[in-house]
């Protein structure tokens, strides 16, 4: 039976539950804003709290008969060539753990690209799951990871048969995309499921020219924010699944662990209305975003001293497989000016919020909402910058280490670590320690060192130059880095 996409369940469902008239004696306490403070009222509007209602009880009724979210979920699903879908209202934080208890039990084995999020670590050791670490693609010259290559998935699954599957982030934060079609294949001839962390890819689906996403390129799980590249609110994150290697019943069982049980009515509205959006008018939508996008990039590409990168910085041998243009990354090493500073300088004179920033690179993430008008503000602000380099240059710099010694040897595993006897140590006196916590330079939210890890210099020097060149690194016990946490009695 074909599905409608013109409709849109929770959104049709929270206008129906207005039009009732529904007197709600139950969650949340402002009552549709009758109660909430005046003050908030004006900063966030009503329309917050005429949405914000339960999802059973509420805009379902008790026993959720009316299968609101049940069938904005099989038209998410349809959207996307997917077999099952799932709602989050915690974020791809919570859905990427889901599908990876789902793949591998406790103590189970899972091959994990080393360039995750900290959400899989965070997954790692509340699930006590032993992660086989698959390296990146590194590009020396300009100190950047892109996704591992399938040949190093194989290798790991020939050296660690008994792993469960794989977990691969793709397209990364800076648009670089793995070969998944080719990861797939490696997964099934072993009959292993393959998870893609495509939180930055939930546009994918709806346009030809951009990369190939996770469902149609054989992947068994993904997991997408709706609020990153798209149109929904934040914390609003989708996870799908397809073929027969993953039960959707044990895939729900672990969402409902890790869920809320007070999901955000206003989330799922945006995620629905997100899909109804893409569906009717997506195609459109993206050609207007990548024509954007390619306006500015050759925009910036002409300001002196700046140079963004495109697939061909980006692709080939020992690189990325495709990229997604609309991360516009901008590498400012010709202008001598750090990736802190320039965000920084940014946002204090020109009231400009950059998607992500680095020691030599900036980046502007640009969506189907942008158009000429928005471009045109950055490229003010982008030639203000260059006008001012003389002012931004020198500072602290950041002693990025070779990738080899970007690497740390798993010592301990990062559950064990994690809630080990730990004791606090000055930075230069935890070379050879062992870590008990994250330190993850924020944007993009890559930890460099990991709980289990022996800490050595390179990598200290690393966190310690580049934050006192800018960079954040808010997990940290001490976010300064004067001391750093580490397990007591290893090391």
């Amino acid at each position: 039976m074909s599905l409608d996409h013109a409709e849109a369940p929770v959104l049709e469902a929270l206008a129906a539950y207005h039009d009732r008239d529904e007197l709600a004696f139950t969650p949340p306490g402002h009552k549709q804003a009758r109660g909430a403070d005046p003050e908030v009222r004006k900063v966030l509007g009503d329309a917050v709290f005429l949405g914000d209602v339960l999802a059973s009880g509420g805009l379902d009724e008790r026993r959720t008969r009316g299968r609101v979210l049940e069938r904005a979920e099989e038209l998410m699903a349809d959207a996307v060539h997917a077999d099952h879908t799932f709602f989050s209202t915690c974020g791809s934080s919570l859905s990427v753990k889901a599908a990876m208890l789902t793949v591998a039990a406790p103590h189970e084995k899972l091959l994990v690209s080393r360039d995750a999020h900290k959400s899989v670590v965070a997954g790692l050791i509340l699930c006590g799951i032993e992660p086989v670490w698959i390296d990146p693609q590194w590009d020396r010259t300009r100190h950047l990871a892109h996704p591992p290559s399938p040949e190093a998935y194989e290798k790991a699954f020939a050296a660690h048969p008994d792993a469960k599957g794989a977990l691969v982030t793709s397209p990364t934060p800076y648009g670089a995309a793995a070969d998944l079609r080719a990861l797939a294949e490696v997964c099934h001839r072993r009959s292993r499921p393959l998870i893609v962390d495509e939180a930055w890819g939930a546009h994918l689906p709806f346009h030809p020219d951009l990369p190939s996403w996770a469902m149609d390129a054989g992947a068994d799980i993904c997991v997408t924010s709706i609020h990153k590249m798209g149109s929904g609110l934040e914390q609003g994150s989708v996870f799908h699944l397809q073929g027969d290697l993953v039960d959707p019943a044990a895939l729900a069982l672990r969402a409902d662990l890790l869920g809320t049980t007070s999901p955000s009515v206003l989330l799922y509205a945006g995620i629905d209305g997100w899909r109804r959006q893409m569906v009717l008018h997506g195609e459109r939508l993206m050609t207007h975003a990548l024509e954007v996008a390619a306006t500015a990039r050759e925009s910036v590409e002409a300001i002196d001293g700046m140079h963004v990168n495109d697939a061909a910085d980006f692709c080939g041998q020992d690189a990325a497989a495709d990229l997604d243009p609309l991360p516009m990354v901008i590498d400012l090493s010709e202008l001598g000016v750090s990736g802190y500073r320039a965000a920084d300088w940014l946002r204090e004179h020109h009231h400009i919020d950059l998607h992500l920033f680095d020691h030599r690179r900036i980046s502007a993430q640009i969506t189907h909402a942008d158009d000429a008008t928005t471009v045109a503000r950055l490229l003010d602000a982008l030639r203000s910058l260059a006008d001012h380099r003389d002012e931004l240059t020198g500072g602290v710099r950041v002693e990025v280490p070779a990738p080899e010694d970007l690497r740390m040897g798993q010592a301990v595993l990062p559950r064990d670590a994690f809630f080990a006897r730990t004791e606090d140590v000055p930075l230069a006196g935890a070379v050879g320690r062992v870590a008990a916590e994250m330190m993850t330079p924020y944007p993009p939210g890559i930890p460099v060192v990991l709980p289990g890890e022996r800490l050595t210099e390179p990598v200290l020097a690393y966190l310690r130059t580049g934050v006192d060149a800018g960079m954040n690194v808010p997990d940290a016990t001490d976010p300064g880095l004067g001391t750093v946490r580490v397990v007591r009695g290893e090391g």
